[in-house]
């Protein structure tokens, strides 16, 4: 995570109500101020604050992280508001392993700020709806990736941009939930 961690509490609170068979088993943010820190200590799960310095490059880093990640042993690595771009530093040591959740629709809005770019396209009568959607990181594009699921957000007439980031954000929760699902029901099943 890099900031508040509103998908990182949806995933710990289906986890721990039991909609959601699996553990969080560490979570790590690049930044030291994210309050998804706060929201894990608060499940009892480890928040390591794990920054990049100015001088090493981002492939450096990438290993370094990689190497943090790897001891926690994961079956599944979520980025669920992480705001850097990872290197095959990274990406390689975990193949088919890392998912990312993004407010857009495949091929639509990638990068940041897709909420923003969604509602102004809206505006100028382009668009009528955005979405969500969760796919595989196979490699250093951004937001591309084969798509594990995603879903449709209409944009009614009466939404601001702050409804509209109220409803992807709902959106995120559910679906971020239920696609981790998905992919452990696979796992048990020996399909993944």
């Amino acid at each position: 995570i890099s900031g508040n961690g509103s998908n990182l509490q949806a995933v710990l609170d289906a986890s721990r109500n039991g909609t959601l068979d699996a553990d969080v088993v560490a979570v790590v943010s690049n930044k030291a101020g994210a309050v998804g820190l706060e929201r894990a200590k608060k499940a009892g799960v480890p928040a390591i604050v794990f920054p990049k310095s100015k001088e090493e490059t981002r492939e450096v880093y990438d290993a370094r992280l990689a190497d943090l990640v790897e001891g926690y042993h994961p079956d599944l690595i979520v980025l669920a508001g992480w705001m850097r771009l990872l290197t095959m530093a990274f990406i390689g040591r975990f193949p088919k392993k890392i998912i990312n959740l993004h407010p857009a629709l495949p091929g639509t809005f990638a990068g940041v700020n897709a909420i923003e770019r969604a509602y102004a396209a809206y505006e100028n009568f382009e668009i009528c709806s955005t979405g969500v959607m969760v796919h595989y990181v196979l490699d250093e594009s951004v937001d591309q990736g084969p798509v594990i699921d995603q879903q449709v957000v209409p944009i009614e007439p009466e939404y601001t941009l702050h409804d509209l980031e109220a409803k992807i954000h709902a959106c995120e929760h559910e679906l971020l939930v239920k696609s981790i699902q998905q992919l452990v029901t696979q796992m048990e099943d020996g399909h993944a």
